[in-house]
């Protein structure tokens, strides 16, 4: 799955929000020969139920890009 669909199926189907893209990281995407990546950033702010959240919405969005397959 590519890393910007799965950032935007989760903001607007779960509300969360991920980065996508390069990540100022290009020499290790082009030496891991992929094009971008996606990332989730934590802070001192989230709690244990955003991290619970965030991995609950990961996997219903994972399962729903697998049900194509």
């Amino acid at each position: 799955m590519h890393p910007t669909d799965l950032a935007t199926f989760l903001d607007q189907q779960h509300g969360v929000a991920i980065r996508s893209g390069h990540h100022c990281a290009q020499p290790l995407h082009r030496y891991l020969g992929v094009s971008a990546s996606a990332r989730a950033s934590l802070y001192l702010y989230n709690t244990k139920e955003d991290v619970d959240s965030f991995i609950q919405a990961l996997h219903d969005t994972v399962s729903f890009f697998n049900s194509f397959k």
